[in-house]
């Protein structure tokens, strides 16, 4: 065993960064299109905000990935947090000044989603560091349940009381948040990159990041996995909305209802994923998600047009969904060597994002034509399929073959200080954020 080195001070400073970033970006993404329907009532316009706010995702990925495998992580993640502090404060000033038009709301949306392309991509690749290899799931698990407990269930409706009550709130309240989230920074002392001896080529290195993903059979069947369960997700929550409204027959309030019972399976899933994936061990646990998730779609197209049919599937849905995530996520950073992860995590969350606009266009073409139960219908054997395709790949044996690949050897993972090479006795994670665990989307 190479990485045993467990940093309790590190990883707690990392929940803390998690925390007060996804605070911040959530009060402000859930925000903007409010303000912006106060600017224009055109649909149009205003969804250019929201396509500001994916762009980065989809175009970003890749380059970042590159940076982080060759930049101090804790500087790089102090650039993205400062960054999204300054549209902060530029939200705010504007908002004060009445100048928030629709072009200055586009502009801190995008501002704000390049730090969190960045800020994400960065933290993932700082989790083996700051955990080491067996705590990967419990510590992708804390930090699932930070995003989805505090952004989903407590930001929106905070964002939507500060709007209301006076709309310059919103930037103070994601500003005084983010200062000293960055600041934090500043307290993670992860290793220093030495410059590469031979110039930078980026496209080369990209290519790097991705043969890997691709070129590892575990690495590549989970991306193709997450891409049919993404296309699917993305075909039944584009028109999630109508579902409500035409198929279950009901207000449109309910669809935040319905949205909030995909966030009660999250939070049910948080306290129990990590063990759960530890004790099924990582193939068992990940098939039985896509299992889950599949019969749920299936579900979601054949059960009676009731909300509270309906509401139960779709938590079990994020149940299921937050599992897998858990032993995606760590999969990758445990068989990915340490000066590839940032590419690796990055082409990965480039790829499964990318699907996101054909399966809504697909969603909207099987709605209007077939109706919204086939959407589900559909969704349910589109993912059947990808999980078809790859359901030996994600067997015990192929996690073996993937952990005695010479690119995965641990001892490659062991961190670097400033001083040199890390061989600390093995250790208990922090009780916090850890369980006994056996060596065995993000989506």
């Amino acid at each position: 065993m190479g990485n045993t080195a467990v940093r309790p001070l590190a990883w707690r400073n990392l929940q803390g960064i998690a925390l007060g970033a996804s605070s911040a970006e959530g009060l402000l993404l859930t925000a903007l299109p409010v303000m912006a329907v106060t600017v224009t009532t055109d649909p149009r316009s205003v969804s250019l905000v929201t396509a500001a706010s994916q762009a980065p995702w989809l175009v970003l990925p890749l380059a970042v990935g590159v940076a982080i495998d060759h930049v101090r992580k804790s500087s790089l993640l102090g650039a993205a947090l400062g960054l999204q502090t300054a549209g902060y404060l530029g939200l705010a000033l504007a908002v004060l000044t009445h100048t928030a038009s629709l072009p200055v709301l586009m502009a801190v949306a995008c501002a704000v989603v390049v730090g969190q392309v960045v800020g994400e991509g960065t933290r993932g690749a700082l989790v083996p560091w700051a955990v080491g290899p067996a705590g990967l799931d419990a510590a992708n698990a804390r930090l699932l349940f930070i995003d989805v407990g505090v952004v989903r269930f407590l930001i929106p409706p905070l964002a939507g009381f500060l709007v209301v009550w006076r709309p310059d709130s919103v930037g103070w309240a994601a500003f005084v948040t983010s200062v000293p989230t960055a600041l934090l920074t500043k307290r993670l002392r992860t290793p220093v990159i030495r410059p590469p001896v031979t110039r930078l080529r980026p496209v080369h290195e990209v290519r790097l990041g991705l043969r890997h993903l691709v070129g590892s059979r575990l690495l590549r069947s989970i991306t193709i996995e997450v891409l049919g369960a993404s296309f699917a997700w993305f075909m039944g929550y584009a028109t999630l909305a109508l579902y409500v409204e035409q198929y279950l027959r009901l207000d449109r309030w309910w669809y935040g209802v319905l949205l909030a019972c995909t966030a009660v399976g999250f939070a049910a899933a948080a306290p129990f994923s990590g063990r759960l994936v530890t004790r099924l061990g990582h193939p068992t646990a990940m098939r039985a998600a896509i299992a889950g998730e599949v019969t749920c779609k299936l579900l979601l197209g054949v059960v009676p047009a009731h909300w509270a049919a309906v509401g139960a599937v779709l938590a079990v849905h994020s149940f299921a969904t937050f599992v897998w995530n858990v032993g995606s996520q760590s999969s990758r950073q445990r068989f990915t060597p340490p000066e590839l992860l940032g590419r690796v995590l990055t082409s990965h969350r480039a790829l499964s994002w990318g699907v996101a606009p054909l399966g809504a266009a697909a969603g909207g073409i099987v709605a209007a034509t077939w109706g919204f139960s086939a959407v589900w219908v559909g969704a349910a054997t589109v993912q059947a399929v990808g999980a078809a395709l790859v359901w030996r790949c994600l067997s015990a044996r192929a996690f073996d073959e993937a952990r005695l690949s010479p690119l995965n050897d641990e001892s490659r993972l062991s961190p670097l200080n400033e001083d040199g090479p890390v061989n600390s006795p093995p250790q208990r994670i922090p009780a916090a954020s850890a369980e006994h665990f056996a060596p065995d989307r993000d989506r």
